[in-house]
């Protein structure tokens, strides 16, 4: 399943966020997989791309980032996806 990762900044505090990402990494369980991320230019908002077969993993990587950011998961598919969904409508 994939899933649309919103987090929004707290205090805006983008600095904090980048200093531990690179002291301790993403800090993802095994079966969570980062697929891609983009960054608003102000810093308020990061949109991250997982997929995972279990949603809890989401709530288990976002425990070590709460202090920061606060979080908003939503499941998604791709375009092709959602044709073929589409169709079954």
């Amino acid at each position: 399943m994939l899933f649309m990762v919103i987090e929004r900044f707290k205090n805006h505090d983008a600095k904090s966020i980048y200093q531990r990402a690179r002291e301790q990494g993403r800090m993802m369980p095994e079966g969570l997989t980062y697929r891609g991320s983009w960054v608003e230019t102000n810093f308020d908002r990061c949109f991250q791309l997982m997929e995972t077969d279990d949603a809890a993993l989401l709530e288990q990587w976002a425990a070590h980032w709460r202090d920061l950011v606060v979080f908003e998961f939503v499941r998604v598919f791709t375009s092709e996806q959602a044709a073929e969904a589409a169709k079954r409508l």
